[in-house]
Formats: structure tokens, sequence, C-alpha cells
């Protein structure tokens, strides 16, 4: 019997890693993890915890390999989420705030989708605008973020990065999965 593995193309979007002075790995360090786990074409982009790679898998088991191995270097739990180039074009595609700067526009990667009414709680201070899509909440801040005092107690746990960072990654999942 014939056994065919197919590779994935992941972006890996990784919670609280380098961020205010916590939660330190070297993205050198990263793409060893990476690497050791049996990932391959392994790249980083930027200090923050973003790494594109090619694997063989579900995404439920490449996440919870690359979640364990994460933990084993640094010594704690750190949280993965996993999206593909595909998946990442439609976080792209579903952005509703293309009319502003994409530095002032996050997109929060969450590990499942929330409720419809999951936003009924925020709280938004400053003009923020909040809009659900899937497992992605977009938020625009219109003060910029280092002034926002955002709050959306049903978000759960999850990860942002800006629209800049987005694309970026989602071309380098591309270029990775051409190889």
């Amino acid at each position: 019997m014939i056994s065919i593995s197919i590779v994935t193309t992941f972006a890996a979007l990784l919670r609280a890693i380098n961020v205010g002075g916590t939660g330190k790995l070297l993205m050198t360090d990263l793409v060893k993890v990476c690497e050791k786990a049996g990932f391959t074409d392994v790249k980083t982009y930027i200090q923050s915890g973003n790494v594109v790679f090619n694997a063989k898998g579900t995404a439920a088991k490449v996440q919870a390999t690359l979640e364990k191995a994460i933990a084993v270097k640094v010594g704690k739990p750190v949280g993965v989420f996993l999206r593909t180039a595909n998946e990442l074009d439609a976080v792209l595609a579903d952005n509703p705030y293309t009319a502003e700067p994409p530095n002032r526009v996050l997109v929060v990667f969450l590990g499942e989708q929330l409720p419809k009414d999951a936003l009924a709680t925020a709280k938004t201070p400053g003009g923020e605008q909040l809009a659900l899509h899937g497992r992605e909440l977009y938020i625009f801040y219109p003060l910029g973020l280092g002034v926002s005092k955002l709050k959306v107690p049903s978000m759960g746990a999850g990860t942002a990065r800006n629209i800049n960072t987005v694309t970026k990654l989602a071309a380098m999942a591309h270029a990775t999965a051409k190889r």
C-alpha cells in the first residue's frame, strides 16, 4: 500500500513572543525548533513570532507539534495560530477597513470562531471599529493602538498582527509553497 502525505504551507503566528519583554525566543531559535519538529523551508518574519514553513499532516497535528516543541524550548506554553497561504489571502480579502492606514488595522487571529454577539460587550472609548469574520477579529484604531483603551471581554485568546504583517506573511507563504 502506498501512503501519500500531503505537504501544506503554513504561517504560524505565536502569541506573546518577544512582546513587552515576555516570552523571549530568538527567531534563529524558532527556525531550529521548527526544523527539529520536521518542518521544511522555514522562514521567520520580524521578531514577534511569525514563521512560515512546509509541513506534513493536518493543521491540528502541526499546531500541536509546534506548541509542544516551543514549550520545551521556552519552558512555558505558547499559543500558536496557524493559517495557510489561502487562508491569509482570505483574511486580506475580508478586511473591512481597506481604506484605512494598514498600520492602524489589526487582525486578531483566534483559535475558533466567536459567537455573533461577541462584540456586544466591547468598549471602544477611542472610536475603535471592530468586525468579526470567521476566526479573525478586525480592529481599526483611528487614534492608534498605543493610546487605545479598547476592551473586548468575550474575545478569548488570540494574537494580533497589522495588515502590513499579514500581507508580508501571505506573500512569504505563497513563495514557500512554490518550492
